[in-house]
């Protein structure tokens, strides 16, 4: 069994040392929104930079995994809980992203290529915080998970060293599951991250 297991790990190794290896960082802009499994609450979207650092194995079918940084949440907006108080909360998480994508080349052209690619990813809130901006709040920094896992899919361009990617992120696992009012009422959110994010890259290598 060992000698199994160190076979396949030499021939993963082996695998990647011999792949085309693309690495560089990476810029963009990303608009996201919790969404609310409520009729009388509305999520508003949020915007952000984001900032990261990609690593690209492979050719015509590759591996990318990448790290990035950015603020995502929203904005929670209700006239009718808290007692009829209007409740309108801003929710940000700075947000440490890990995706995997298993990505295809699509299409060689003379000025570069097209690609697809999908895969997992880990959200990691190393930040929390609401933001009340109206009187009161009923969320709470508790309420919050730590980590979201979810699915992230798009498509790209590679031109000369740069690639310009177009990707759309669904959160599989809730931010937030329940919420307790003052009034000892139990408000059941369900809500998930989702949203789009423009990214351009520089292979420096």
């Amino acid at each position: 069994m060992k000698k199994i297991l160190f076979a396949f790990t030499f021939v993963l190794m082996a695998s990647a040392l011999s792949a085309q290896i693309s690495l560089g960082p990476k810029i963009g802009y990303t608009t996201s929104k919790l969404s609310v499994d409520k009729s009388d609450i509305n999520s508003d979207l949020k915007s952000s930079f984001i900032y990261g650092a990609f690593v690209r194995l492979g050719d015509k079918w590759y591996v990318q995994p990448e790290i990035n940084f950015y603020t995502s949440g929203g904005v929670f907006k209700s006239p009718t809980l808290d007692n009829g108080s209007p409740i309108e909360d801003e929710v940000e998480l700075k947000t440490l992203q890990i995706p995997l994508y298993i990505g295809i080349k699509l299409a060689d052209l003379k000025f570069g290529n097209i690609r697809a690619q999908a895969g997992p990813t880990a959200n990691i809130y190393t930040d929390k915080k609401i933001n009340p901006l109206k009187s009161g709040t009923i969320i709470k920094e508790t309420d919050l998970k730590d980590i979201q896992w979810g699915f992230q899919f798009g498509a790209g361009v590679d031109v000369l060293m740069f690639t310009l990617d177009v990707q759309y992120y669904l959160g599989l696992n809730n931010v937030i599951s329940d919420i307790t009012l003052e009034n000892g009422e139990t408000v059941k959110f369900d809500s998930k991250s989702q949203g789009f994010m423009v990214t351009l890259g520089w292979k420096i290598i």
